[in-house]
């Protein structure tokens, strides 16, 4: 655990607004950044060079990505934490399935996709759905692992469900399906971004008061009850929060893979397991790491021409190599 605390959390927020700040300038175009930062905050649209145009193409994606890495940081560091388990992440409980499901629905059958909203919409409310369910049958089970289980099994319900819907798909609507399925921060306007912000405010909310009895459910569940802390209360309400920001994640980009199962592993060595420490740090990582992982998913040249790869498979590409040192690091 690292002995400064606060210097850890202000290199973190440094390396991650630095992120932020920095990526919109930056890409496979190269642009003028001072020119069109000023014609951004000072000119008429209608007047603005190809530099801003550009700039202003970058800046709602940058947010987005900032956006989702920390949510997606956050919400794996608390699921590991709430499962006892160093292997759960975001999706444990079936998030990403069952939203990826509830947008496909929309994306695969373009009478019910006519409004831009409604595969982001239904792809929430099927990952919000699929979160009671799991905590309403872990409830009811008598089994301890009830609640990894039913998330296993649902898991595996809606990936088959997944499969009947591209079978029944159109073939030349696959490809729009296959973008979502790999994640992709691609947006056009703030809109996106600022249509997130409400959903991961509730989240951290919950998180931010929970934080010294997540402490003590680290520990053991049975000496957290002991001082006094509803263990089942706060599995449930920790578990919720954390998919809440899992599923609005994967309403708005897709389902992003290992941001949320690295992120906590190479954080955890210098925080400890105090949650007033752990979760901001993991935010300011995730988000700086998303940031910088689609600044080189729009940047890379392949095949001799640049490709803007989705970002989902450069984070499983960059993710897996990484963690698998991690552990390495971790034996030795």
């Amino acid at each position: 655990m690292s002995r400064h605390p606060i210097l850890l959390l202000l290199g973190l927020g440094i390396f991650s607004l630095l992120c932020l700040a920095l990526a919109p300038f930056w890409g496979a175009e190269l642009i003028d950044g001072r020119r069109a930062l000023e014609e951004w905050l000072h000119q008429n649209p209608e007047l603005w060079s190809e530099h801003t145009r550009i700039l202003a193409l970058r800046l709602p994606r940058v947010c987005l990505a900032w956006l989702a890495g920390g949510s997606l940081a956050v919400a794996g560091a608390t699921m590991q934490t709430i499962l006892r388990n160093g292997l759960a992440t975001p999706y444990t409980l079936g998030v990403s399935t069952a939203g990826t499901f509830g947008a496909f629905l929309c994306l695969a059958f373009p009478t019910l996709g006519a409004w831009f909203w409604l595969p982001r919409f239904a792809a929430l409310a099927f990952a919000l759905f699929t979160t009671a369910l799991v905590l309403a049958v872990a409830r009811k089970s008598p089994r301890s692992d009830g609640l990894i289980l039913a998330g296993v099994t649902l898991n595996f319900l809606f990936g088959a469900a997944l499969m009947l819907v591209r079978y029944l798909a159109d073939p030349y609507r696959l490809a729009v399906l296959d973008r979502w399925l790999m994640g992709s921060l691609d947006v056009v306007g703030f809109a996106i971004p600022f249509s997130l912000l409400p959903w991961l405010v509730v989240g951290l909310f919950f998180l931010i008061r929970l934080g010294p009895a997540l402490d003590q459910l680290a520990f053991d569940p049975e000496l957290a009850s002991a001082r006094g802390f509803d263990a089942k209360r706060t599995t449930r309400q920790g578990l919720f929060a954390a998919s809440l920001l899992a599923a609005a994640v994967v309403a708005h980009s897709g389902p992003i893979g290992f941001v949320g199962l690295l992120v906590p592993h190479a954080l955890r060595g210098f925080t400890g397991m105090r949650h007033g420490l752990f979760l901001p740090a993991c935010w300011l990582l995730g988000s700086g790491f998303l940031v910088l992982a689609d600044l080189a998913a729009r940047s890379l040249e392949l095949f001799g021409r640049h490709s803007d790869l989705p970002v989902g498979i450069l984070t499983a590409l960059v993710g897996g190599p990484f963690f698998l040192l991690l552990l390495l690091r971790e034996r030795a």
